[in-house]
């Protein structure tokens, strides 16, 4: 029954009713008694004054001394039956001294039923304190004051203790409370009476509404209610006319930005996470999901010390809105996180990762490119330098200026050969270079760079096996260039190789393309220097590349010459194994 609005209209009016009713007749009946209550304490605190002003003798002489007088006073003074004076001395042991019943005199007043002892106590002390006590063996209500009287020097001379029967203020409350109970009860009759029409009024335009709106909770936006009055529930017709109207026009436009923000949150090339004050994820899209390795499903516990974010507090704005930097499985990011926020109170982080590695790398090889140039000219003008300056300072025959000299030469082709790469490795990225492509005889082209460095193949004793068949194409492409490349490659296989070592070049026709292999026993490459080989004065052993008269520049031309003459290089080793050099140049294809 109480699931129909109807009864839950009148129970509600009805509980509205007696709720107000009890209210007031809780706050009339309170007022009531207190005001009562305050009436009876003020006569109470008017007759203890009365007596003590009345009664000098009470604040100047001995009590004990005129017990008699006090007791007279009492006598005098007439009591009501509702009310019982006592007369208590300021002493460790308390005695009541004179009362204005019959009482045991001179008995200790802590030990006297009829008085509080705590109040007597408290007095003694010089606290005035009163209370109201209730009996529940002899259902009776009283008022207890407990008063001090001083002297002119602030002693405590006694201490006037009275009381007053209270049934009688109680008993006009209790009626006070019984026409009030009957009065909430008649307006209770009257409120169900009329709650009930009222609400059958409301409940039949209703029901309609909730029909209708229960359609739209299907999807089905096309309701409409009729309207058969001008009153708030005509206005409440019309407003859900307005209204699914407005909704239909909303969600439509909420459905086409929503796929708008799916589309941009799902392919954007950053990673974006949102999650909650307890750090848990409430969304990420599949660019954060494969950064940080997460799952298909929310709710994953992210621990934002491991991003670098620390002291979040989110009742410090300025805590949530920062950036920093990460580095997770050897890519690094840039992040931006702030928060965001719901009815003014802040709700989660937004973090957004940036992935910067390729900036990040550019900004490493530009430092070490930077340190590598200044170090590779430094060495040659120092050795310059000081050469120069010995020949200038000191007197020395023919012979040890020869020789001066000659170091002072070879320094000098040196940094000559570094600014030549350098001005080549620069023409390359303007795009400079002026290649003159032209068909050049594979195996003479071999042959020539083979004789260019024969001193260095017999000094070493290298084995050179040369695999070319006789049909091999020509090369199309940069005379020059193609030299050079493979002078690098030969070269590099030589020095890299220990004496007595085997080097074998081999050709073989590939469609449009010739590929030209030089494979070594040397050294070889440790595997984690494979991938940065091609960087610009990268070498894997400093030391030894620079004793062998390398710049670190040599593979770095050879793979932007060949790639921007439409070929490639690739290269595979093994450390203390060896290593393959693949090159891939153009071809002239013979006609058959």
């Amino acid at each position: 029954m109480l699931s129909s609005i109807k009864y839950r209209f009148i129970t509600i009016y009805f509980l509205l009713v007696l709720v107000c009713m009890s209210i007031v007749g809780a706050f009339i009946i309170n007022r009531l008694e207190s005001a009562q209550l305050q009436n009876v304490t003020e006569n109470m605190n008017s007759t203890l004054n009365s007596i003590v002003t009345t009664s000098n003798y009470l604040t100047t002489e001995n009590w004990l001394s005129n017990q008699d007088q006090i007791i007279n006073t009492f006598i005098s003074w007439r009591f009501p039956s509702n009310q019982s004076m006592y007369a208590i001395t300021s002493e460790e042991n308390p005695l009541i001294i004179a009362a204005s019943k019959n009482v045991d005199l001179m008995s200790l007043a802590i030990s006297n039923e009829t008085i509080e002892p705590d109040l007597v106590i408290n007095s003694i002390s010089g606290s005035e304190g009163q209370r109201v006590i209730f009996d529940e063996n002899s259902n009776l209500h009283e008022k207890h004051i407990s008063k001090p009287i001083f002297s002119s020097e602030g002693k405590v001379m006694g201490v006037l203790y009275m009381t007053e029967n209270l049934n009688g203020v109680y008993d006009v409350i209790d009626n006070a409370r019984s026409i009030l109970t009957y009065a909430t009860g008649i307006g209770l009759i009257i409120t169900i009476t009329l709650g009930y029409f009222l609400a059958n009024s409301i409940t039949g335009p209703i029901s309609d509404l909730t029909k209708k709106a229960k359609l739209m909770a299907k999807g089905d936006f096309n309701q409409k209610v009729d309207i058969k009055s001008n009153d708030e529930i005509g206005n409440l017709g019309s407003m859900f006319n307005y209204l699914t109207q407005e909704l239909k026009i909303t969600i439509e436009q909420m459905e086409i930005e929503k796929g708008k923000l799916n589309t941009i949150f799902n392919y954007m090339q950053e990673g974006v996470i949102a999650i909650d004050k307890n750090g848990f994820l409430i969304h990420a899209n599949p660019t954060a999901r494969r950064i940080l390795n997460l799952n298909n499903s929310n709710g994953e516990k992210i621990d934002l010390a491991n991003l670098n974010i620390s002291n979040i507090d989110y009742n410090n704005f300025s805590t949530l809105v920062g950036d920093g930097e990460i580095e997770i499985l050897d890519r690094f990011y840039k992040l931006k996180y702030a928060p965001f926020r719901r009815e003014k109170s802040n709700q989660g982080l937004i973090v957004v990762f940036q992935d910067m590695t390729k900036e990040h790398n550019l900004e490493i090889m530009r430092k070490e490119f930077v340190a590598n140039v200044s170090h590779e000219l430094k060495t040659p003008i120092t050795t310059v330098k000081s050469y120069s300056e010995t020949i200038l300072d000191s007197e020395m025959d023919y012979e040890d200026i020869k020789h001066f000299v000659g170091t002072i030469n070879r320094e000098s082709n040196r940094m000559g050969r570094l600014v030549s790469d350098l001005l080549q490795l620069s023409n390359i990225d303007y795009g400079a270079n002026n290649f003159v492509f032209e068909p050049i005889d594979t195996y003479d082209l071999i042959s020539h760079v083979l004789e260019s460095l024969d001193v260095m193949i017999k000094e070493k004793s290298h084995n050179i096996t040369l695999d070319i068949p006789m049909d091999i194409n020509d090369i199309y492409s940069d005379v020059h260039s193609t030299e050079q490349i493979i002078m690098n490659i030969i070269s590099n296989a030589i020095k890299y190789t220990k004496p007595n070592g085997k080097i074998k070049i081999s050709c073989q026709n590939l469609d449009n393309f010739l590929k030209i292999t030089v494979k070594d026993n040397g050294i070889g490459i440790p595997k984690e220097d494979l991938n940065r080989i091609f960087e610009r004065f990268y070498r894997v052993e400093k030391g030894r590349s620079r004793a062998m008269g390398g710049t670190g520049l040599g593979l770095s031309i050879a793979k932007e010459l060949i790639e921007t003459m439409g070929g490639s290089i690739e290269i595979n080793s093994k450390y203390n194994f060896g290593t393959e050099v693949v090159l891939k140049f153009k071809s002239v294809v013979h006609n058959e």
